[in-house]
């Protein structure tokens, strides 16, 4: 793996970007006259406090907290709930994605690469010809079943995970075509769909199967949600989608916070470590997955659950056959059985 480290931080970089981003913001808010819609959507901002916090210092992206309360709390439809993600990622993310730049980060290149190239081809695809047939209530169960199950993963395997050390080094053709076909795919479905999701499949595969320590695979993951989510909004507006009504003004009262936010959440948890962060966020992800059940309970049924339910499970099964793969690739053995002792045999043997 290609992993760039120099000491040198460049921080001016990422203060630039926060002067240019908070002059147009102060624009559009002063010049333009929507000082009131910044008021009026305060309860957005302070939610995506709590978001962008998590978006820099875990995989999961700041949708993870703005889809669920724009769909979940204020019952708004799911596809702006997706459309918002791709828009407060777009700031908050990328001011993440440029702090981690600037200070240097190790950043699996060949992987994100690789990735950042198939979400080029996938993310349209899946916006064009996926996202528009999928029902509200579906794109709802999508992202409730992949964060349930990402959650759940972290729950019994974050001292494993935490555990990793440095990465294991395969050849960079491989790990680029890796990353092409994670980016493809997972563009093409969770990212398009649900507006967010694209960080977790390559963090995913980063741990599992690459077994790499969380100070590369996290912010790799950061880097490759920003990326997605400024295309996608790119995406929606060049080819005249645009957004959802309603996402410009959430976006307005939010994307100040989130820009300070996702740095920030990057800075502290190299202080606190992550771990603390992680079985928080883990354990968001399966209330968020209960909550979702609750809610549609009238529209699912029985049946509708249990598919749910089935839906988490699998992904738990994919998550552990990739852990299995990862074993097999660098060469780990299951520990010997210890056989028993001979005052055992002896003391088994008078027994019988």
């Amino acid at each position: 793996m290609s992993m760039h480290s120099p000491p040198k931080s460049r921080l001016w970089v990422w203060f630039l970007w926060l002067a240019g981003f908070y002059a147009v913001w102060l624009w559009l808010v002063a010049g333009k006259g929507l000082w009131s819609e910044v008021i009026t959507h305060w309860p957005m901002a302070l939610a995506m406090a709590i978001g962008s916090y998590a978006a820099g210092s875990t995989p999961m992206g700041g949708g993870t907290v703005g889809f669920p309360v724009l769909v979940l709390l204020f019952e708004l439809p799911a596809s702006l709930g997706r459309d918002f993600s791709f828009a407060i990622q777009s700031i908050g993310m990328t001011s993440a994605s440029i702090f981690i730049l600037a200070r240097r980060q190790p950043i699996a290149w060949a992987i994100l690469q690789g990735a950042m190239l198939g979400a080029l081809v996938g993310t349209p695809l899946g916006i064009f010809f996926i996202a528009p047939y999928i029902p509200e209530l579906w794109i709802k169960l999508v992202f409730a079943v992949i964060w349930a199950s990402f959650g759940l993963l972290h729950l019994y395997r974050l001292d494993e995970i935490a555990g990793h050390s440095g990465m294991t080094e395969f050849d960079e053709n491989w790990d680029f075509r890796l990353g092409l076909w994670l980016g493809l795919l997972s563009g093409a479905t969770v990212a398009a769909v649900t507006g967010v999701g694209i960080d977790m499949v390559v963090y995913s595969a980063l741990v599992l199967l690459c077994r790499a320590d969380l100070k590369i695979a996290i912010p790799t993951s950061v880097v490759i949600m920003a990326y997605t989510s400024v295309l996608g909004v790119a995406v929606k507006f060049l080819s005249g989608q645009g957004l959802q009504p309603g996402v410009f003004e959430n976006w307005l009262a939010a994307a100040p916070v989130v820009a300070l936010g996702a740095p920030l959440g990057v800075f502290i948890v190299a202080k606190i470590g992550r771990k603390p962060t992680l079985l928080v966020v883990a354990t968001l992800c399966v209330g968020q997955f209960i909550w979702t059940l609750y809610a549609e309970r009238n529209l699912l049924g029985i049946a509708g659950m249990l598919f749910a339910i089935i839906a988490v499970l699998a992904c738990l099964a994919g998550f552990e056959k990739l852990r299995r793969w990862g074993s097999e690739l660098v060469g780990e053995q299951p520990p010997p059985q210890q056989l028993p002792s001979r005052t055992a045999v002896l003391s088994e043997l008078k027994e019988r």
